[in-house]
């Protein structure tokens, strides 16, 4: 059996631990003598990617890597179990820009493999294929394209003008409390699929959106001309799974994006916003999972019911064999 999940950072690499975890593979490291023979890909969210003090840094790629490789904070979620940071101190010492994003000592040994293999002319997909080798995270981590592609939020500068920062500007830095008058994918519209992506789409069982950011994460992802496409068109079920529990974001501040782009911050009109692929032109979802609890209508879309908390990868798993089950896939 073969899974695509779409991801992003997180959110999304705790969702992937469940999906290994429901199809029978270890939900870290590589599968194991005996497990089952199935086949996860992630397509990756590249939109947060940044150059910070000459690194390129993916933070979604890297949290899904390090989750699903062993390697994870686990309290935060991001960045490397033990990290230190020398190297950040030092950087303020020399007051060098941008003090407001840190970077761990070992996380920065990641960033600079990739950029020196980025700047020797490997694609992103080849670089994160050799980072994969160590980390063996047991699924393929594709990103969303080799293109350079980077979100902005347009936001009101201190003079009155509007601006556009950096995703990771207003994330990080202003904690999305700039309101944003638009959250733009910046190189998107020329960009292509990395390889793999369209071929994984195709050929996959069933698709699953992870609860991840349906604007900065999963909406950048379907930014790419050709992904959504290739989703519509998908022989396999195509199942999102809610960020939204009670009207409120399960993480982050992805009400900040929603209200950026007009989207009213419940599972409702998130499901509506992917739209069904049936019933409309552009819609992507065949089911929508939201909470326990909740009372959901989205046109053309079959819509579940079910505990969405991921607590733990028993709970993250049982999501997960729901929405393979909605995509119509049997894992009994």
């Amino acid at each position: 059996m073969k899974v695509v999940v779409v991801v992003g950072g997180v959110g999304g690499a705790r969702f992937l631990l469940g999906v290994k975890a429901a199809l029978g593979l270890p939900p870290v490291g590589p599968p194991q003598e005996g497990s089952a023979g199935h086949e996860v890909v992630a397509l990756v969210n590249t939109g947060d990617d940044v150059w910070m003090h000459g690194m390129r840094v993916c933070p979604d790629l890297d949290t899904c890597m390090y989750t699903l490789g062993g390697g994870i904070d686990t309290e935060r979620g991001w960045g490397r179990a033990g990290e230190s940071w020398v190297v950040k101190e030092e950087l303020a010492a020399y007051g060098a820009e941008p003090t407001w994003f840190g970077l761990g000592d070992k996380d920065i040994a990641t960033h600079l493999v990739r950029s020196r293999m980025l700047r020797a002319g490997y694609p992103l997909s080849a670089v994160t294929e050799a980072l994969c080798a160590r980390w063996q995270p047991g699924v393929t981590l594709l990103p969303m394209t080799d293109d350079r592609v980077e979100t902005h939020v347009v936001v009101d500068g201190e003079d009155g003008e509007r601006k556009a920062v950096h995703f990771q500007e207003w994330w990080v830095r202003h904690r999305a409390q700039l309101p944003a008058h638009s959250i733009l994918p910046v190189g998107a519209e020329e960009a292509k699929p990395a390889p793999g992506v369209l071929e994984a789409i195709g050929s996959a069982d069933a698709v699953l959106l992870a609860p991840s950011n349906p604007v900065v994460s999963v909406g950048t992802v379907l930014a790419v001309p050709g992904v959504r496409e290739a989703l519509r068109k998908a022989s396999g079920g195509v199942v999102g799974v809610s960020p939204i529990i009670g009207d409120k974001p399960v993480r982050g501040m992805a009400d900040a994006c929603l209200t950026a782009i007009g989207v009213e911050t419940s599972a409702q009109a998130v499901g509506v916003h992917y739209g069904s692929r049936s019933t409309s032109d552009d819609g992507v979802l065949d089911g929508w999972l939201v909470a326990e609890g909740e009372s959901v209508e989205v046109p053309g879309v079959t819509v579940r019911a079910v505990p969405l908390l991921m607590s733990d990868v028993d709970a993250t798993a049982e999501m997960a064999r729901v929405a393979l089950e909605l995509a119509g896939v049997r894992l009994d």
